[in-house]
């Protein structure tokens, strides 16, 4: 099954809609190839069951987590999305104890495409960023 730039826009967007927004980890099965790959900066999540896992570590850690689609950009079975994700860390994440930090960070993600499900994703979330308003590294000149 071949899909348009346009659908293949539509089912990255699900990922954030379905999956993010409203919980829904039950849709990985239906959004995600049997055996996808989440490359993140923490590692790899291979199949369901790991990137399942993988959400519910930030959802856990985040519970007022949200994530909103600023631009999304498809070519072949490539799409491209810029994301804003804001927070409060009020559940441990990658070993931070919960800091009660809002913080809102810009995100890049790369996801590959293959018979209308997402095979890889690539992400990359300004961590940095991300670490000086949980107040773990300090800002510079500090």
């Amino acid at each position: 099954m071949t899909t348009t730039a346009e659908e293949n826009k539509r089912i990255a967007r699900r990922v954030v809609e379905e999956v993010v927004e409203r919980g829904n980890l039950d849709a990985i099965d239906e959004i995600y190839t049997e055996d996808a790959v989440e490359h993140t900066p923490v590692g790899d999540f291979s199949g369901h069951e790991e990137i399942t896992e993988g959400f519910e570590l930030t959802l856990g850690a985040f519970s007022d987590y949200t994530v909103t689609v600023d631009d999304v950009i498809a070519e072949g079975d490539t799409v491209a999305v810029r994301l804003t994700e804001r927070g409060t860390h009020d559940g441990e994440f990658m070993g931070i104890d919960p800091t009660g930090r809002e913080f809102e960070i810009r995100t890049m993600a790369f996801l590959r495409l293959e018979n209308g499900k997402v095979a890889e994703w690539w992400v990359q979330p300004d961590n940095l960023g991300l670490m000086r308003q949980l107040g773990v590294v300090d800002p510079p000149g500090e």
